[in-house]
């Protein structure tokens, strides 16, 4: 192992240890911190690194990065140089006058209800795969839950008597989700003989979904599965990923009335302010429905 992979590696135990992130994060980390040291080049001293470098490598990337995105890059550099400084291994921290470019506001895109409705309806529930399928996109719609909930969620998290799913997210944080009805039949169906059974032998594992070997759907197998079902459809797979489910869920809730907080629990935000970013989709949703359909919308 290299002198800078061995300052990574200690650094991403830290995380796990001291800080408690979850494997996502971590993960995330080491692919932005072993980015920047490919570019840097492993013959050249961490300690030459200077804020004009970062300031050049991070313009290379906003030809293909969000600002969301390179805002993040720059925040998993910090931490790790914050870490070699913290531990001596370098005397000046090179980000600490870089500043990421200004995040601009990116709306999510949900599918229309009538689409996602038609794509959900048009699923069958005659094979195991079959009931497989509806049921995980029923939960990512129903729910509103993160990919990566989905990948752990468990058979004790699913409460069909008080029609409640249990859902772990960011931080290991828990929290319960109503059950609605399209869903608890889907994940009956599933759950019930020749649904999940007729898989292979889960290993070791009490995992809702499970790819075709028995194991762990991953978010791999998650998003195969939104694309081959959506091109069965017909519903263009451009649109559509687990995420959308997601934006779609909330968008759909807020705009048929419900309460802004009931959202923010459901979806399981820790800042209100990050729920609002649906209100304004669900808002410029009214307007359009607005302008097309009032009689008195235009002179």
């Amino acid at each position: 192992m290299s002198a800078p992979d061995a300052l990574v590696s200690g650094y991403l135990q830290w995380l796990t240890v001291e800080k408690g992130r979850s494997r996502a994060t971590i993960e995330a980390y080491q692919r932005d911190i072993q980015a920047f040291l490919t570019w840097w080049g492993s013959a050249r001293p961490l300690s030459e690194v200077t804020s004009a470098d970062l300031e050049s490598y991070l313009n290379q990337l906003r030809a293909t990065r969000a600002a969301s995105s390179l805002a993040r890059i720059l925040s998993s550099l910090r931490g790790w140089w914050g870490f070699l400084l913290d531990e001596g291994v370098l005397d000046a921290d090179p980000s600490e006058h870089v500043t990421p470019s200004r995040r601009g506001r990116t709306l999510p895109k949900p599918l229309p209800e009538e689409v996602l409705s038609h794509l959900l309806d048009s699923m069958p529930s005659e094979t195991p795969v079959d009931r497989r399928d509806r049921a995980l996109l029923e939960l990512l719609y129903g729910t509103g839950a993160r990919v990566s909930e989905v990948v752990g969620l468990e058979l004790q998290d699913l409460d069909f008597d008080e029609e409640l799913i249990r859902v772990t997210g960011k931080g290991s944080k828990q929290r319960l989700v109503p059950m609605g009805q399209t869903l608890k039949k889907a994940l009956s169906e599933y759950l019930s003989p020749g649904g999940r059974s007729e898989f292979p032998k889960p290993r070791s594992h009490a995992n809702v979904f499970v790819n075709s070997r028995g194991g762990s759907l991953s978010r791999q197998g998650i998003d195969l599965i939104i694309s081959s079902r959506a091109l069965i459809a017909g519903v263009n797979r451009s649109t559509i990923s687990a995420h959308v489910f997601r934006h779609s869920c909330a968008t759909h809730m807020l705009a048929h009335g419900a309460d802004i907080r009931v959202v923010q629990e459901l979806l399981g935000h820790a800042s209100i302010a990050t729920t609002q970013v649906y209100t304004a989709v669900s808002i410029t949703s009214m307007q359009s429905v607005y302008s097309n359909a009032h009689p008195r919308a235009h002179d």
